[in-house]
This record gives C-alpha cells, structure tokens and sequence, in this order.
C-alpha cells in the first residue's frame, strides 16, 4: 500500500509538471503575440524553448546519475525550469526582443527534467514488479498534458490575458515540487572517502551516448523514435493550415492536437487491459507505421478522412511513447539510467522542433507535400528500425518485459 502510495503521488507530480509544461509552449506563443504583436517573433520563443534541450539533456543526465538525493536536482531543475518562465514572459514588450529569447534557449536547457529525467526516477519509486504498469501510467501523463496543456493555455490566454498563461504553467510546475523532494535517495552512488574524482564530465556524456549506440534493441528504439518525432513536429505544425483548409478556422487546429491526445490517452487505456501484451520494441515501429498512415489520411484533404487521421495518429503516438519508456527501463544499466533517459528525451524534442522548422516552407509551398514528407519520415523510421538488427551480443540482458501487467 505504501508503495502504491509512493508511486501515485510521483504520477501526480509528473502529471501536473507535464501539463505545465505542454501549456508553456502554446502560452509562450500567445504571450508573444499579444504583447509584441508579432508571428515571427512569438515562433522564435518557442523554439528558443526547445532546440537547446539537446544541450542541456545529456548534462542534466549525467548530474542525476551522479546525484546521491536526484529528487533535490529534480526539483531544482523544475524550480529553475518555472522561474525562467516567468522572467521570459515578464520581461516581453520591455527590453530587447533577443533578451527574452536567449531567456527562453536558458529555459530549455532543463526542459528534459520534465520528460526523461522524471521517468528514469520511476524503478526506485515503483519497484521492478510493478514497473510495467507504472510505466505505462506515466506515458498517459504525456497523453493528459498533451490534451490539457494546449487547452489550459487558450482559455487563460483568452480570459485573463496573454502574460497569464505562461504564469499559470509556472505555477503548476512549482506544484510538482513536492512530489520531486519525496523521492528516494540514490542507494550506493555517494562516493566513498577517498575513492578518488568523480568521472570526468566528458568521459561520463561519452558513456551515456555510448551506452546508447552500443546497445542495439536501445539503439534501434532511439532512432526510431527520433526520426518518428520529426514526422509528428511536421504534422503538429500542419495542423493549423489542415484546420483552416478542411474546417474553416486555423484556431480549431488546437482541437485538433486535443483529439490526437484524447485517442492517445484512449490507446494507451485499452491497451493497459490487454491480457497479452505485444513486445515493446514491436509497437515501436508499429506506432511510426500508424503515423504514416495518418499523415497520408491528412493529406488527402476530405474532413472526415482529416479525423480519421487524427484518431489514427493519437494510436500510434499513445502506445508508441509507452513502447519507448518499456524499452529503456529494460535495457538501461542503472548507473547510466538518467543519461540514457534524458538523452533519448532530449534527441526526440530536437527532432520533434526540427519536424515543426520544416513543416512552415514545406506547407508554404504545398501543404499535402508537407504531409507527404511527414509520412515519409516516418516510413523511414520504420526502415530504421528493421535495419539495426539485434544479433547475440545485442539481446536485453534480462527477458522481454511486457508494455502493462
């Protein structure tokens, strides 16, 4: 019961945090908006506040790995992550736009904490039986804040004003702050009297990308994932044009990004009820291949087969991201576990906000040849996938898990 308990209240935290988080981002956007009256400048806040989290993610990763109490470190991360926020938007419209830009690249740099870095916590909070379940529980808390965070920012936005949204999503990370300090210490990792320097810093981001290129089912997960990011940055970015072409109004494109995360959260619940359960590094290419499908069903441009899609790509990104965390908690040895998850979290924003740089010239010029090459990324993802091959010296060291139990 005890831990049952442990587990819920790290879930809650993680879900809060994370709504927080995906409401930054929209929030951020409107804030520019409102405030400088500027497109071009609201998009360049937004991805300040992701392209650096392939920067700072393998250095908070290795800092977690090291740490003998990582719930302060989390907490901290999240507590700097939450400040940043609020100095970003209260400093709009009141000096230079580059000032609250190189604030927002600052911010990003502890943006992996809300992703990677919570869910490799996860094994010391639910315990290795429990583990499955509890890993699929915390991908749904990526579904929620995908679906309320958006939402959130919008209503707040269009009710208090746009400052206000970006406030309230740095409230909500603080309320998970709680949950990160009530973590459980690092058992082993404080060195011992004289055992000598801590591993240098650059031998220890080697190790962690090395633990991830070497091992092959991590491998092969990590790419696909990757690649599958940078196709749903392309069709996230498209879905305010399809929502304009197909429904009249470029606004209901947030419905959207609500539907794919209402279907997502939907997946991941009826797959949690499945007495079989299909392998992880199965659904890993399954959900690109369902991405593919949904972006050529977008691009067909008929507004039921634009739903269709929307379903379709909430049932492979829900299961997928389930898929994803199963893999690592499974293959990753525990001194590297922070860096391996913060790593793969912060390569999947990276190509995710590189999806979304592509998707505005590709649907300038054409947007079904935006979608088009969404799909075809994601194709490609799978092709990945099926080209690293896991011999003798690559299987999981221990048995396959499966996704819930």
């Amino acid at each position: 019961m005890r831990k049952r308990y442990a587990t819920g209240v790290h879930l809650a935290g993680a879900a809060v945090a994370r709504t927080g988080d995906e409401m930054s981002g929209p929030a951020l956007l409107l804030a520019g908006l409102a405030v400088t009256g500027s497109a071009a400048t609201a998009s360049s806040l937004l991805a300040a506040l992701t392209v650096s989290a392939a920067v700072g993610g393998p250095l908070l990763g290795v800092l977690l790995d090291r740490a003998v109490a990582p719930g302060r470190l989390l907490a901290g991360a999240l507590a700097g992550y939450a400040a940043a926020l609020v100095v970003v938007v209260m400093s709009l419209g009141r000096v230079p736009v580059a000032v609250p830009v190189l604030l927002a690249v600052a911010a990003g740099l502890l943006g992996p904490a809300l992703s990677g870095g919570w869910t490799a916590q996860l094994p010391r909070v639910a315990g290795r039986a429990a583990l499955p379940r509890a890993t699929a529980l915390d991908a749904m808390t990526f579904n929620f804040a995908s679906l309320a965070g958006p939402a959130l920012a919008g209503v707040v936005a269009g009710v208090v004003g746009g400052r206000a949204g970006v406030l309230v999503a740095a409230a909500l990370i603080c309320l998970a702050l709680p949950s990160a300090l009530a973590l459980p210490p690092a058992g082993g990792r404080a060195p011992a009297a004289g055992a000598g320097r801590p591993e240098p810093l650059g031998r220890a981001l080697a190790d962690g990308f090395l633990a991830v290129v070497r091992n092959r089912p991590l491998a092969r997960t990590t790419l696909t994932s990757v690649l599958s990011s940078v196709g749903a940055g392309l069709l996230v970015a498209c879905c305010p044009p399809l929502a304009a072409r197909d429904f009249g109004a470029a606004g209901r494109g947030a419905l959207l990004l609500s539907g794919v995360a209402a279907s997502a959260l939907a997946a991941n619940a009826v797959l949690a009820r499945l007495r079989r359960q299909p392998r992880p590094d199965t659904v890993v290419w399954c959900g690109a291949l369902a991405l593919a499908l949904a972006l050529l069903c977008a691009a067909a441009g008929r507004p039921v087969l634009l739903a269709v899609a929307v379903v379709i790509a909430g049932i492979g990104e829900g299961p997928q991201l389930t898929a994803v965390f199963a893999v690592r908690h499974r293959e990753a040895p525990e001194r590297l576990r922070g860096r391996i998850f913060v790593i793969g979290a912060s390569l999947k924003i990276t190509g995710f906000a590189l999806g979304a740089a592509l998707a505005g010239p590709l649907a300038e010029r054409s947007l079904p040849g935006a979608l088009l090459a969404g799909a075809a990324v994601e194709v490609i993802a799978v092709l990945a996938f099926a080209a690293v091959r896991v011999g003798a010296g690559g299987r999981p060291r221990t048995p396959a898990r499966p996704l819930t139990r």
